[in-house]
């Protein structure tokens, strides 16, 4: 069992940055890919970014696109979203999640194909 905590959410103006991190507990992050999701408040959980499990492939998410970076550090078992330009609509909670599929590339956007989660962080970008 993998348990996944996130840090670095908060409140930020428009057009500021924040930068996210998730660190699995107990385990290493390095066997698992890596992606983040969002949920806005009465809406879905949506895909933002996914990283491979080396690091070296990466998605996202159109509405992301240029403004967020997903990455991982190995020496310090860490998944990173670094992200810049943020604009209202950013303003959800954000959960890491990590999975072992490797697969049809349509699949990688969908929650359903990780297999833990962490708990959330709240991010507010106010305008």
């Amino acid at each position: 069992q993998v348990q996944l905590v996130e840090s670095g959410g908060g409140l930020v103006q428009a057009g500021g940055s924040l930068r996210l991190s998730c660190a699995p507990s107990g385990r290493t992050f390095s066997s698992y890919a890596a992606a983040w999701f969002r949920q806005p408040s009465g809406k879905e959980r949506a895909f933002v970014a996914r990283i491979s499990r080396g690091g070296i492939v990466t998605y996202y998410a159109d509405s992301v696109k240029g403004r967020f970076t997903i990455s991982r550090d190995s020496a310090k078992n860490t998944v990173y979203l670094q992200m810049n330009s943020l604009k209202p609509e950013d303003t959800a909670v954000y959960y890491c999640a990590a999975g072992s599929y490797v697969g049809t590339v349509s699949n990688y956007y969908k929650a359903d194909f990780y297999d833990y989660w962490g708990q959330g962080t709240q991010v507010t970008v106010s305008s």
